[in-house]
């Protein structure tokens, strides 16, 4: 078993300003993921994992003279499952304090006062139930402004 999955959001960040939506094909997500992952390709990207392994989320911009970068992924509650596995959290950073609130955590590349995550990272906890994709809402931030914010819910982590 792979120890780490690589989750690259690719991102046409001109067609996703001009449309605002990040959905008509301006987000393609791909994984490295050893098991059969679902819709490859697609904003709807099923990634399948086991617990323990690390997961680690990366954007790129089509285009490379606009800037994109994660600005937060937090995990919703399972379809139709509540309980410890629906409130709880998701991804567990090693040795993070912020575990509990169900985030996965970026690596902090600053340059003095500015915040610049390329890479976020995470670690499967061992209570996900198996075969249920557990969601997660991935914020990307495109260049700035008012509208440079966008998110989408469709992404999920599955555990085989």
């Amino acid at each position: 078993m792979k120890t780490q999955v690589n989750i690259i959001a690719v991102v046409d960040v001109i067609g996703a300003l001009s449309v605002r939506t990040l959905l008509d094909g301006n987000l393609c997500m791909v994984d490295d993921s050893a098991f059969d992952s679902t819709h490859q390709g697609t904003a709807d990207l099923v990634t399948v994992v086991k617990p323990g392994q690390v997961v680690s989320w990366t954007a790129l911009a089509v285009d490379l003279q606009t800037p994109v970068e994660i600005k937060n992924i937090s995990f919703e509650p399972a379809n139709g499952h509540n309980g410890a596995a629906a409130s709880g959290p998701a991804m567990s950073p090693p040795g993070s304090a912020a575990a509990s609130k169900g985030e996965a955590h970026g690596q902090e590349e600053s340059e003095g006062d500015k915040l610049d995550l390329d890479v976020w990272t995470g670690v499967v906890p061992h209570w996900m139930t198996p075969g249920v994709p557990y969601q997660y809402r991935l914020e990307l931030q495109m260049y700035e402004g008012s509208n440079s914010v966008m998110s989408i819910d469709s992404p999920a982590l599955m555990c085989q």
